[in-house]
Formats: structure tokens, sequence, C-alpha cells
């Protein structure tokens, strides 16, 4: 099997191992599950190691699989997937040491639900062909929906059923819209395929694209969050264990983000390009609207939540200000929030299994009883809000950087979301770690274990590292997010040219 294959397929023949272990070797699932998805971590270092710095598919694999419906197994990674699938398998080893003493009722059919939400992941990130793609985009969701529906919180039945509703409704929209996009295939060419390539040279008119793009911009936007399809996020993250928050917030948020520069602005760009005027309204409302009701809650899993809102909002604003600096700075941004925002997630899991309480109200001084971990919070807020030289000031400079190039008064709104960010996090945690030790429970609190040590040291990693030094992230993906920049400016430019005549 090809290593592109193996990486994609080696988190679900550990998840069989698993389901054929007796229930009750809880310590061995437990060992097996962080072994595993950490030898599958090691492995996917291969991807980086052998790819070639250009704008092309690298590590292909195109195999018939239903020839009869034009069905093809066809994988491959660029510059733009390429860092998005090693966040996948960098995430998922330390999620699952996170967990490790949390998760303690139905341990084998959790780690199986973890290690195929894996495969899943990856498999949306590397799919080229639709219907691949929409079988893993739909995987995602079981094993979602059973984390958040089995091990959640007291809430956990009301949250799983908005999920679910919410995501199934993007989903069978750009199903629908996949078969009619296909259908046209067919009938231009004669040829029955799914394979992406191939449907990019499609022509529709332009009332078509626009209803086909709606299709598909709907599923994503409902995925990234965006402002307004938001609310199924904070009540499901308050709901979700600790591990279900981190791959939620970590991972499945960047499917929406993703979904648009592979697919949704590809296949229809006369259609996204018209609607980047809403799509940058509506991006900056969340960049503004996330930063304030972050700042007014209690419970810190629901700030960073709604962070989230605000947070992916400059990504989508990136993505759509069509300048190499932009697209590249969402690229980044995409990873950076991944690994910023998975840290909270575990840091707030830290403090909730001492505790079981996620109120600010019932915190304060913890610097003085817990100060190695009120030093990593602090780092990863720091990360969060973007100061240099972390990993956040990044990405948030290159995407601030191209959206002022765009549109001026984008850059200017956007840039509000900066300040809002510091003083909405920086609040918090003043509140969380300063001044006395008010409340009794909190004097006797243990700091961190040298497993939580451990499930921290390559998050602080990345995150000095892509502060200080981000230049192999940032040259293997600029000639993939070059071309895709430069194909939506050509027909960008073709519109305006005839919009003249």
């Amino acid at each position: 099997m090809d290593t592109l294959s193996l990486v994609t397929f080696l988190p679900l023949f550990g998840a069989v191992a698993i389901a054929l272990t007796p229930s009750r070797a809880r310590g061995w699932i437990r060992w097996f599950s962080l072994l595993w998805t950490t030898g599958v971590f090691v492995y996917s270092l291969k991807l980086v190691g052998a790819f070639q710095t250009n704008a092309d598919m690298q590590m292909a694999v195109n195999a018939s699989w239903l020839p009869s419906l034009g069905i093809s197994y066809k994988i491959g990674i660029d510059g733009i997937s390429l860092f998005l699938v090693m966040l996948v398998t960098f995430l998922t080893p330390i999620t699952i040491l996170g967990c490790f003493n949390s998760i303690e009722e139905r341990v084998k059919e959790f780690f199986v639900c973890m290690l195929v939400l894996e495969t899943a992941m990856i498999g949306a990130f590397v799919a080229l062909d639709l219907f691949l793609f929409y079988v893993f985009w739909e995987a995602m969701l079981i094993p979602m929906y059973f984390m958040i529906g089995v091990w959640g919180g007291e809430r956990k039945i009301y949250a799983t059923v908005k999920f679910f509703i919410y995501t199934m409704v993007g989903s069978l929209l750009m199903l629908v819209a996949i078969l009619y996009v296909v259908h046209q295939h067919r009938v231009q060419t004669g040829e029955l395929t799914f394979d992406l390539a191939l449907l990019l040279g499609t022509v529709f008119s332009s009332q078509e694209q626009w209803l086909l793009y709606l299709a598909f911009a709907l599923a994503f936007a409902i995925k990234v969050p965006m402002f307004p399809f938001h609310t199924w996020l904070p009540d499901a993250h308050v709901e979700a264990p600790t591990p279900g928050s981190v791959i939620l917030a970590g991972v499945l948020l960047k499917m929406g983000t993703y979904g648009f520069i592979r697919f949704a602005m590809p296949m229809f760009p006369e259609a996204a390009i018209r609607s980047i005027p809403y799509i940058a309204a509506l991006s900056i409302i969340g960049i503004i609207y996330g930063a304030c009701v972050a700042m007014v809650q209690q419970d810190v899993k629901k700030l960073v939540a709604y962070s989230s809102v605000s947070h992916l909002g400059f990504v989508m604003l990136g993505l759509f200000a069509l300048n190499v600096q932009a697209v590249q700075g969402a690229m980044l941004g995409m990873i950076n929030h991944g690994i910023s925002t998975g840290a909270l997630f575990l840091l707030v899991g830290v403090i909730y299994e001492r505790r079981h309480t996620r109120l600010i109200s019932e915190y304060g001084g913890l610097t003085k009883v817990m100060p190695f971990y009120a030093t990593v919070f602090m780092i990863v807020t720091l990360s969060s809000i973007g100061l240099p030289p972390l990993n956040g000031f990044v990405h948030e400079f290159l995407i601030l950087i191209g959206v002022y190039q765009a549109n001026p008064w984008w850059g200017i709104l956007a840039a509000s979301g900066v300040v809002l960010g510091a003083i909405y996090m920086l609040w918090m945690f003043q509140r969380v770690f300063f001044g006395e030790v008010t409340n009794e429970h909190n004097a006797s609190l243990k700091d961190l274990s040298p497993r939580e040590v451990l499930v921290f040291i390559p998050i602080l990693v990345m995150i000095f590292w892509m502060g200080i030094y981000s230049k192999p992230f940032t040259e293997r993906m600029e000639p993939a997010v070059t071309k895709f920049v430069d194909q939506m400016t050509s027909v960008q430019q073709a519109m305006n040219d005839t919009g003249s005549k």
C-alpha cells in the first residue's frame, strides 16, 4: 500500500484491533491507542519528507472503485492539504494522552471512535474524488455524534441532535449539488465521473453556478462555522468531553474552510467572486460578534468556543481577499488555530478534572497553587491573541496585510477583532490566575502531572517554532496558494473585462 493510503487507513486498522479487544482490558486499550496514533504521526512525517515544493498534487493514487458509477479511489496532497493532514496526526495522540484518565466508561468504544474519526478526517483532506470526499465527510459525523452523545455533559442529547441536524442539512444540499454537477458533466462530455480535476471543466450558466455554489457554501459555512450558522458550536463544545472539544476545534472546523478553497471556490469561481462582499461582511461580523460574546461568558469553555467563531472569521476573510499573503495567512491560521485552541481546551480540561466546574467565578489566584499550569496557559493565551514571537502573530499579520490590500475598510474592521481578542482572553486569564485564592477548594489543587507536561511540550514547541521560523510551512504552501489565487484572479479579471464592455 502507498504511503498516503497507509497514513489514511492506519488509524482504522488500529480501531479494528481495539474493537476485537475485550472491554475489560482498559489499560491495554489506552496504551495501544496512544502508541498506535503516535506511530501514525511518526509515519506521516514521510509525507513532509517526500513533499516537493511545487503546486502539483503529489503522492497521488487513482484506482477504479465503482467504474459503472464513475467513482474512483483518488487521493493526493498539495501545499494546501499537507499540513492539515499533519495537524490531524499531530493532535490525535496528544488528545488521547490528554484524556488518559478522564474517560472511565465505555473506554473501548471511545477509543474506537477516536481512531475511526482520525481516518475520516485525513480522508476528507486527501480525497480528490467527490464521492470519496462525501463518504469521508459524512463518516466524520458518526464518531463525533457518539463522542458528544455518550460521553458528553448534562445536555449532551440536545447538543448532539443540534450538531447532527445542522451538519446533515448542509451535507444533503451538498450531495444534491454534487449529483447535479456530475450529471451536467456527463451531458456535456458523455463521461460519468466524480473526479474533481475533470469536473472543474464543467460549464454552468450563471444561475446554475450561483445555486450550486450556495449549496456547497452552506455546507462548509455550517462546518466553519460562519455567522449566523454558528449556534450549534458553543453547545457542542460545552457538552462534549475534552477530547471531543479538542478534535472539534482543532480539526473539524477546518473542514469548512478547506472545503471552500478546495471545492466551492475552484468549481464555481464566478459565483465565489460575486459572493465576496457577502462573505467578507459575514466574516467581519463573525470576528466582532464572536469576540464580544466571548467577552461576557462565565464558562471558560464557552468563552474558548466563541473565540473560534472570531478566529475562523479571520480565516474566511483571508481566503476571500484573493491575494497570496491573505490566503497563505488563512492556511497558516487553520493550523495555528488548531494548535492553540486545541491546547486551550486541553488546559480547560485539566482544571475541570480537578474541580468539575468551568465557571470563571470559581477560580482566582491559580498562579500561586499551579505555577507551571499558569505558565503554559499564559503562553497559549498569548499565542491565541497573536503576540509575537508566537504562532498566532504570523497568520494574523499576513491576513491583515492581504485583506487591507484587497479592501482597507475590511482590514480596519478586522483589526478590531485583534484588540477585542486580547481583551477577552487577558481578562479571563486575570480573573482565573491572578489575585488571592479566595475559594478554599482551589488551595490544594495539584499542578501539572508528568503526563500532562508531556501533553503540552509538543504543543509549546509548535507554538514557538511556527512563530519564530514559519518558513518550512509557508514555502511548501506558497506554490499551491499562488496557483489558486492566479486561477481566481484570472476569472475575476475576465468578469471585470466582460462587465466593462
